[in-house]
């Protein structure tokens, strides 16, 4: 379960995941997805030689807890679930595929709590939100000693560039002049694993 990316395209629209399948991306983020369109979504990424990882908790017509995490997990078998649940990804990593630990940094309070929750749930990665954040991103990774996925607000390739010298694995983006910038083929790419 290692990506090998300084990009992890977090795909909005079947625009953009046309892109993620043209580009040299491995391993790309489903957001705002309607559970209708999981099938035919994975046909193609394994098609194409891809590997998804689904944000959980944007998936419509899903229950966001841990019986849509198993769901998904035997029907589709990801790479990888991001939630800010804890019961999936306590089910992620049982299914072993990628448990990725979403955090929001909205103040001090929150972000104590967020250590409290990935204490409990243990996750393979976590996803910081925003990542334009390098000091906070350098504690997180610090304090937890998990692999850090920057993610929100990054907008340009210094802000990419900031998150992966705070000690960011990768950066999580729809932002798909980012991806271009990074697209290289898979034995130039660099970047953390998780």
């Amino acid at each position: 379960m290692e990506a090998k990316q300084r990009i992890i395209p977090a795909i909005k629209t079947m625009k953009q995941f046309d892109a993620f399948l043209s580009s040299g991306y491995t391993i790309g983020v489903l957001l705002e997805v309607h559970i209708a369109q999981l099938k035919s979504i994975f046909a193609y990424a394994r098609r194409h030689g891809k590997e998804l990882i689904i944000h959980v908790d944007l998936v419509q017509g899903l229950s966001h807890d841990e019986h849509a995490a198993e769901y998904l997990c035997q029907e589709f078998r990801p790479h990888g679930l991001i939630s800010t649940k804890a019961g999936v990804i306590m089910k992620a990593r049982q299914k072993h595929v990628l448990a990725v630990q979403r955090i929001f940094l909205l103040d001090s309070h929150a972000l104590e709590k967020s250590y409290q929750l990935i204490a409990k749930t243990n996750p393979d990665c976590i996803e910081v939100i925003p990542g334009a954040m390098p000091h906070i991103i350098r504690e997180v990774k610090e304090r937890t000693g998990k692999p850090i996925y920057a993610g929100g607000l990054i907008r340009t390739p210094a802000d990419v560039e900031q998150a992966l010298e705070a000690g960011a694995a990768a950066v999580t983006t729809s932002n798909e002049t980012l991806w271009r910038h990074y697209d290289r083929p898979r034995d130039e790419e660099a970047g953390g694993s998780c």
